[in-house]
């Protein structure tokens, strides 16, 4: 193994695969340019066949990855920030999540999406959000939210080797983060959570962003003597409600940390799934740590005030440890 950048092992894996399929192809903003890293050198070593800038008019872009997948293409789409998804909802919606029934599988839709997400950088409320929640609604469509540089790399030649279109949403501000990555092929299965850190006083489920904070927040809990259990589900779509449950079952207690605004939340339905299956597992009430229901502002001072921080996710285990069902 060898310590790799999240952005860098994506890179990786997006090389290996364009030059193990020459029918692979990816498009979209700034990908010649790769301001994000993730698409660096792709132009020069594949050619501008294989690898194209497109205007900023993510209607179009996701309507053509789906046109190039159904013609035979697999697709790799990059739309730089999330908040642009929204732009390209129709063909997302109504087409990408769809086809697949509508034509009783006939046509698959080999296309993975590419998008920063979150907060933390001062990058304005169109350019900061949070938008699984949107995705995970859809049916039909995967979400993975990679948060280690190894996940990152085996998620993604997953997503792109598979035959459903995926969202493979990388973290703001993540991409400099160092971690493992082993050699050679490496794929991560879709719908299998990691647990990053074991506990017994309560069940700390962690979204993309989310995991840093946590790991830290857990750490100073350990110095109160709370033992906090963190779960990575590394997807959303599918998500590994089974090891969720599983971890519940043993510690009685889940708070569920997540950036995307508390109203409709990926915590709102991790908490609805334990409330239904594991409810007589739970000695206290579900708690969610979330971003309020607003957009988040360009300020820092402001912005960081919104994002769950260390602190808020250590005191809302603190709260769930100190209560108890009768």
């Amino acid at each position: 193994m060898v310590r790799k950048r999240l952005i860098t092992a994506v890179n990786d894996a997006l090389v290996a695969e364009m030059e193990r399929d020459e029918k692979l192809i990816v498009f979209g903003e700034d990908v010649e340019l790769a301001i994000m890293g993730d698409t660096r050198g792709l132009v020069g070593r594949f050619g501008r066949d294989r690898v194209r800038n497109t205007p900023i008019c993510e209607q179009t872009l996701t309507g053509m990855a789906v046109g190039l997948a159904c013609t035979g293409y697999r697709v790799v789409l990059h739309l730089m920030f999330n908040n642009f998804i929204y732009t390209g909802m129709d063909a997302i919606a109504n087409q990408m999540a769809k086809l697949r029934l509508m034509t009783g599988g006939q046509l698959q839709l080999p296309v993975t999406v590419i998008a920063g997400y979150g907060g933390g950088n001062g990058n304005a409320a169109q350019h900061s959000d949070t938008a699984y929640p949107a995705l995970m609604n859809l049916g039909g469509i995967r979400v993975a939210v990679p948060t280690t540089a190894a996940d990152a790399k085996g998620l993604f030649t997953t997503a792109v080797r598979g035959h459903t279109p995926t969202f493979f949403l990388e973290a703001a501000g993540r991409g400099g983060e160092l971690g493992e990555v082993p050699d050679g092929e490496h794929l991560v299965a879709f719908g299998q959570a990691a647990t990053l850190r074991e506990g017994r006083d309560v069940t700390v489920v962690a979204i993309g962003t989310m995991v840093r904070p946590t790991l830290r927040a857990a750490e100073a809990l350990a110095g109160d003597g709370i033992s906090a259990e963190v779960i990575d589900p590394r997807t959303l779509v599918p998500l590994d409600e089974d090891a969720i449950l599983a971890s519940v079952a043993r510690t009685g207690r889940l708070v569920v940390v997540d950036e995307a605004r508390d109203r409709c939340s990926a915590a709102s339905q991790i908490a609805a799934v334990v409330a239904d299956r594991g409810f007589t597992s739970l000695r206290a009430p579900v708690r969610r740590v979330t971003v309020p229901d607003v957009a988040l502002p360009y300020a820092r001072n402001a912005e960081s005030a919104l994002i769950p921080s260390p602190e808020r996710i250590a005191d809302a285990v603190r709260h769930v440890t100190a209560r108890q069902y009768a």
